[in-house]
């Protein structure tokens, strides 16, 4: 057996036991093994190798999340050391300021946090709070998801909560194929910065928001609690794992699926469909003018 083909054939064995659908992890195993003895994956190394086997991965089952990654970091093979991908995303967090890439005061007093990656509740609290607080007193906020990659469910289920008034809130749940139980999503009690509650929340997407950050995206928007403004986003919608299958290939295999408490359903295949649908790079702008508009409104009504 070659080296593509173990990596494979181990990269199979992972979707097998771990695919969220495990009724669709076998069409999936029979579409790669085809290609693989037709020597589809002949002469390919590298990301080349993974670029086409994830190609061929999401044609046989469309889940954004499915693939192959390569990685210039060495990974181990050995069972004790694959903890699902947690260490290395955790260390990622930690270079990158936990997903906030800044935060800002613009014209009327409008907040703007630019969210790269969602991180994780556990270790991100106090960033997520650091940055809250920094907007606490604007008069609107301005939530950019237009490069954010991903994270965290239950960092996710952290930003929402400012946006809501209390801890009543079910935000949403996640299935788990490994324990086929349903874990509910609510609004945390207790926050480490003021609630944003009742002032407008705009949410900037685009076709590079993914994952977590589109979770954030749906599931305000499903509240009614924040305007999408931008693009439709990319559509992965089921929390995943990361094992390695070479010493510098992973595979993500999806273990969960997102269900809103509003819709009954999520983003998957088919992404975050803004409110207001513009451009990309023109969200912020028509995003900040829809901020003003609702402000100089609420002056010109006076106090209630």
């Amino acid at each position: 057996m070659s080296t593509n083909e173990r990596m494979i054939e181990l990269a199979l064995d992972r979707i097998s036991a771990g695919y969220v659908f495990p009724e669709k992890a076998a069409l999936i195993a029979t579409a790669i093994r085809s290609r693989l003895a037709a020597g589809a994956y002949e002469g390919l190394d590298g990301p080349e190798l993974c670029e086409t086997v994830t190609a061929h991965l999401q044609e046989a089952c469309p889940d954004r999340h499915l693939r192959l990654l390569w990685t210039d970091v060495p990974q181990s093979l050995e069972p004790a050391d694959d903890d699902g991908g947690q260490a290395a995303f955790l260390a990622l967090l930690r270079t990158e300021n936990h997903g906030i890439a800044r935060v800002e005061h613009l014209e009327g007093n409008v907040g703007l946090i630019d969210l790269r990656r969602i991180t994780t509740a556990a270790e991100g609290a106090a960033m997520i709070g650091a940055a809250m607080q920094l907007v606490a007193h604007s008069s609107a906020l301005v939530l950019d998801l237009r490069a954010c990659s991903g994270g965290s469910a239950e960092g996710a289920a952290m930003w929402c909560s400012y946006f809501f008034p209390d801890d009543q809130v079910h935000l949403n749940d996640i299935y788990d194929r490994r324990t086929d139980a349903t874990r509910q999503f609510w609004t945390t009690a207790h926050l480490p910065a003021p609630r944003y509650a009742g002032r407008p929340v705009y949410v900037l997407t685009s076709a590079a928001t993914f994952s977590g950050g589109e979770d954030v995206a749906y599931t305000l928007q499903a509240h009614g609690r924040a305007t999408v403004v931008g693009g439709t986003t990319r559509g992965g919608a089921h929390p995943t794992e990361r094992h390695p299958v070479a010493e510098h290939v992973l595979v993500t295999v999806p273990t969960s699926r997102a269900i809103s408490t509003v819709t009954g359903t999520n983003w998957e295949g088919v992404g975050v469909v803004p409110d207001v649908e513009v451009p990309a790079e023109q969200a912020l702008d028509v995003a900040l003018k829809a901020a003003l508009r609702r402000a100089e409104a609420e002056a010109d009504a006076g106090p209630r």
